[in-house]
């Protein structure tokens, strides 16, 4: 037991020998799953393949499995078709994971699993993360956060353990770029991923590009603002393309 009568990881994967991990690919469900494939007895990781997940994501979630020697599956969501996540009202991320969440524990269970754990950890404003609310009702456990491991803390513990994702910026899924009850479609998070990706191209990480009445609006850190004046104008020849027209947050902010 540790300080703040928090568990340790070694304890908890000691009295939960099998398990099932939500696994994103993101700095926190990676090391989670490190931490089960080290001291569990048995486990597997799911990873959701939807439209609201670039292709980056699955990439770095396949590499961190096959790095790690994790067993890992990879199952294929239509969370387009369900209108209530589609429609995109403020509560859709509830849905959304809760749809995410039923897919892998029906997984799971005809795996053998019956506990499935997510990566949520001790820093999470449970205020901040509406879709906390569908793993209480389906029972999901978070040990990162049982264990009092906050964000700083994951990072610190999976740069001492080698893994790639110590330093990978939080992402938020594609479909954030769009205001509440604005509609989503395949079109738009496709659109939004390819614009995307071509600013990762020049070296921008930790940014945003939402949708606002036809407008592309960019979101980077302070740090990137440099990058961004340097690069504008390619920028907008570029998502001009796809948007009527470009602008620039005035705040240092990409919160989802």
């Amino acid at each position: 037991m540790k300080a703040g009568g928090f568990m340790e990881l070694t304890d908890f994967f000691s009295e939960h020998g099998e398990a099932a991990v939500a696994f994103s690919g993101g700095a926190d469900s990676s090391y989670l799953l490190y931490a089960a494939a080290k001291y569990a007895k048995r486990v597997r990781a799911y990873y959701v393949k939807t439209a609201f997940q670039p292709f980056f994501e699955l990439e770095d979630a396949l590499r961190l499995a096959r790095e790690i020697g994790a067993d890992m599956r990879v199952l294929c969501l239509d969370v387009l078709g369900d209108e209530r996540i589609a429609a995109n009202p403020p509560d859709r991320c509830y849905h959304c994971k809760r749809r995410i969440f039923e897919a892998i524990a029906e997984a799971a269970r005809r795996d053998g699993f019956t506990l499935l754990l997510d990566g949520t950890n001790a820093s999470d404003d449970e205020g901040d993360r509406p879709g906390m609310r569908a793993l209480r009702e389906l029972g999901v456990l978070s040990p990162l956060r049982l264990c009092g491991l906050t964000k700083a803390r994951v990072r610190e513990l999976s740069r001492e353990a080698g893994l790639f994702t110590w330093d990978k910026p939080a992402y938020a899924c594609l479909a954030t770029r769009a205001p509440s009850d604005y509609p989503i479609n395949a079109a738009g998070l496709s659109r939004t991923e390819a614009c995307e990706s071509f600013m990762a191209g020049l070296g921008f990480v930790d940014f945003r590009i939402r949708t606002r009445d036809g407008a592309a609006v960019i979101s980077v850190t302070a740090g990137q603002r440099p990058l961004l004046e340097e690069n504008m104008d390619i920028i907008s020849e570029r998502l001009l393309r796809e948007y009527s027209e470009v602008r620039v947050d005035p705040e240092d902010r990409h919160e989802q």
